[in-house]
């Protein structure tokens, strides 16, 4: 009986390059992932050279995988045969470098660059290859619960759009903690992602939906992280972007114990730390203060102090060597 639950992780520092790491991931995915997922038919080269790192994992029928490898990765081309009985929806987030897929429908091929996403529903896998030190995310979903929205076809974008990101805010954080999810915290998990899911296929979201709130909060944080310098950084502006209402957006957060605004206030205190420290004093506190969207060096400061306790100019007189 297969699994519901599982998962597994690579990296070539531990198993080796090559085929040691090929047989470590086709075993780890037999045993964890599982018959329903099935991996398609890789090249030969493929194996003889995976390098990077693979992290997989199952939520009843729903499979997830990061994939960080160095290496290039080829699958050979899916004939009708190979392709008979599987039905899945497949989305592929490219974070980093090129994937290229085919379609298996004879409609042309579907590159991927940094950024870019791909929902696709076919019977059978679409025969790719990546370019080397691609990073990508590809989730599996039932095509009984999908494809009536998506039709026979693909969808493709950029993946800056709401639905997605908090799709993948949601499917980063069920990653990170399957092994640790109860029973029934698994299947809240699994709700939450079929239903964030669906979003991305309608292009529209219920942000009033509490379960959706983590994914929302790390959306969020993502995209404040971003843009700490950018004089429009408000929390009405980031719930512009997502497509949420503000008041959404505070219920979110209210779970969190730290408000957006406090959140961003944070951040900046802590990347213009950072940056003086960087600066090695070649950087003035006027300076770091205006970048960071303090009023003025008189306000920064003080904000400063409250948070960390001292001054900056204190702060990095600690911190810098003295010069003789």
């Amino acid at each position: 009986m297969e699994r519901e639950l599982g998962g597994f992780s690579l990296d070539t520092a531990v198993t080796g390059a090559g085929q040691p790491m090929w047989e470590a991931f086709t075993r780890g995915w037999r045993r964890e992932i599982g018959e329903r997922f099935p991996l398609p038919r890789f090249t030969a080269g493929t194996g003889a050279a995976m390098s990077g790192q693979v992290s997989a994992g199952r939520l009843f029928d729903v499979a997830l995988t990061d994939l960080t490898v160095a290496s290039p990765m080829r699958t050979s081309t899916v004939t009708a045969g190979q392709a008979a009985g599987e039905r899945l929806v497949r989305l592929y987030v490219v974070q980093r470098g090129a994937w290229v897929l085919d379609d298996p429908l004879g409609r042309g091929e579907h590159p991927l660059r940094s950024g870019d996403f791909l929902l696709q529903h076919v019977t059978g896998q679409a025969a790719f290859r990546s370019l080397p030190h691609t990073s990508a995310r590809i989730l599996m979903f039932p095509a009984d619960v999908l494809a009536p929205l998506l039709g026979r076809g693909a969808r493709a974008g950029h993946g800056d759009s709401p639905e997605l990101r908090l799709l993948m805010s949601h499917a980063q954080l069920v990653h990170a903690g399957l092994a640790a999810l109860s029973p029934a915290g698994a299947l809240a998990a699994h709700a939450a992602l079929m239903e964030l899911a669906k979003g991305v296929v309608a292009r529209q979201l219920d942000d009033a939906e509490p379960a959706f709130f983590p994914a929302l909060v790390q959306a969020a944080r993502g995209l404040t992280d971003a843009r700490l310098t950018d004089p429009e950084l408000t929390p009405v502006d980031v719930a512009r972007r997502l497509h949420v209402s503000s008041r959404s957006l505070q219920r979110a957060f209210a779970g969190t114990g730290e408000s957006l605004a406090g959140y961003i206030r944070r951040r900046r205190l802590e990347e213009a730390r950072q940056a003086l420290v960087d600066g090695r004093g070649r950087t003035s506190v006027a300076q770091v203060a205006a970048r960071y969207q303090f009023a003025d060096s008189s306000h920064f400061i003080r904000t400063f102090k409250r948070r960390f306790g001292d001054t900056p100019a204190n702060f990095l007189r600690r911190r810098l060597p003295v010069r003789a």
